[in-house]
């Protein structure tokens, strides 16, 4: 069978496309999966907290992901402005990732424990008040909500169905630790975790 007579045929050539994906796919995939380093968390690497866990849901919800990525690439210039790169043990636990594509904003991988919590609530209440070139909208309203404290333990109970290593006991108390917290807190929390769990050496 020549090339020609592939080409003018829709359905093999669509099955010889997907033959070639799933190879290519396969070939990047399958060693992955048996590498330690890429798959099981990095040493430090705990699951979220309640509140942080919370906190990431609301990272989400109002796509900070869409402006601020959470990788370091080993590039000299990305490591010394944002500190050591992002290594895949690092995301073991999020589900999704936030690695991110986009960077209109910093990349957050580092950010946890550089600014103090009073700094990123000002931060998120309005941006300019601390950075005043910034181009980022302020989230005064996630200071005015309540968490809905019913909700945590299902999503931990979730989380331990695809491998996040909760306890009984992290379970039972999720509720009683988000309880009376506002999303402002839980975001905080969620945000002063980053990047803390790596022991770069610095």
């Amino acid at each position: 069978m020549n090339h020609t007579s592939i080409e003018k045929n829709v359905g093999l050539l669509g099955v010889l496309i997907a033959v070639a994906v799933s190879i290519g796919g396969l070939a990047e995939i399958i060693p992955l999966m048996f590498s330690s380093q890429d798959v099981d968390p990095a040493p430090g690497t705990m699951p979220y907290t309640a509140i942080q866990l919370e906190g990431r849901d609301i990272y989400v919800r109002e796509g900070c992901y869409v402006c601020h990525s959470q990788m370091v690439r080993p590039f000299r210039a990305e490591t010394e402005r944002y500190g050591h790169y992002s290594v895949p043990g690092e995301a073991a636990y999020d589900r999704p990732f936030q690695f991110g594509s986009k960077r209109t904003g910093p990349d957050l991988a580092r950010v946890g424990g550089r600014y103090s919590d009073e700094w990123h609530r000002a931060h998120l209440m309005n941006p300019r008040d601390l950075v005043p070139e910034s181009n980022m909208p302020g989230y005064p309203w996630l200071a005015e909500r309540t968490l809905n404290a019913a909700k945590t333990p299902v999503k931990m109970q979730r989380l331990i169905v695809v491998g996040t290593p909760y306890t009984d006991e992290d379970v039972a108390g999720a509720s009683a630790s988000v309880e009376g917290k506002t999303e402002m807190d839980a975001l905080i929390a969620y945000l002063q975790g980053l990047g803390t769990s790596l022991d770069t050496g610095r």
